[in-house]
């Protein structure tokens, strides 16, 4: 499986393109929300849907034609709990969890999003600081947060942004890791990366009731750590390309 990387930055997908009220998109918009993001093709969802019927699930896609082909699915299943929706997580997600009903918000999984490995390209990760406190602040105390990658130099600083911004507290390994999923569907990328015996690093966390840190000090804090560890730099085998 190819991963097809997409630039967020370019103008195209700069855009403030509102994300329509629940409202509009499900036939009982008061349940509680399972946002992922990064939803591709859709089949994670498309399995998720029928097993958690007690939730809508809404994913949210960069690439407009895995989009259109993944709704076309869900109308085929008559899934009314289920929609996918074409946006920029950082740029059309903020304001729209901002305006969620306090609570709604259950879950939020981010599964193996494109893996930008360059220092100068980190502002291309999908999970970005100021994205992370609009999650972090649309989620009531308990919530959950769920994190996965075959990358491990990926998904180690989301994980260090999670940690800095003091407000998430880690499940313990009974609950998640290497071995255990705390969903009960896998996502095409990570059957495909355990069916070749390579592993998954996976990360869940809770809401704590930890009161939400200035943007500007969580990405001075991020910043200062990338820099101190080095996590995220240019590596030899692309040093040579943008």
């Amino acid at each position: 499986m190819v991963r097809q990387h997409v630039n967020p930055l370019s103008r195209i997908h700069q855009l403030a393109r509102p994300l329509p009220p629940l409202v509009e998109l499900f036939a009982d918009p008061s349940l509680p929300l399972h946002l992922d993001i990064g939803s591709a093709r859709g089949r994670f969802l498309l399995a998720m849907a029928p097993l958690a019927p007690q939730r809508n699930h809404l994913g949210l896609e960069i690439r407009r034609p895995l989009v259109e082909a993944a709704e076309a699915d869900r109308r085929r299943d008559g899934l009314t709990n289920l929609r996918f929706l074409y946006g920029n997580a950082n740029v059309n997600l903020p304001e729209w969890l901002a305006l969620l009903s306090p609570g709604q918000l259950e879950l939020v999984t981010l599964q193996f999003p494109d893996p930008w490995f360059k220092l100068r390209h980190r502002k291309r990760r999908v999970l970005q600081p100021a994205l992370l406190l609009a999650i972090a602040a649309a989620l009531a105390p308990g919530r959950r947060l769920f994190l996965q990658s075959d990358v491990e130099g990926l998904i180690t600083p989301m994980r260090q942004l999670v940690e800095a911004s003091g407000v998430f507290e880690p499940a313990g390994p009974e609950e998640c890791g290497p071995t255990v999923n705390p969903l009960p569907v896998a996502t095409e990328r990570e059957a495909q990366v355990l069916a070749e015996g390579k592993p998954v690093h996976r990360s869940l966390y809770r809401r704590s009731t930890a009161p939400l840190p200035p943007l500007a000090e969580l990405e001075r804090h991020l910043d200062t750590r990338l820099e101190a560890t080095g996590d995220g730099v240019d590596n030899r085998d692309d040093a040579a390309a943008d």
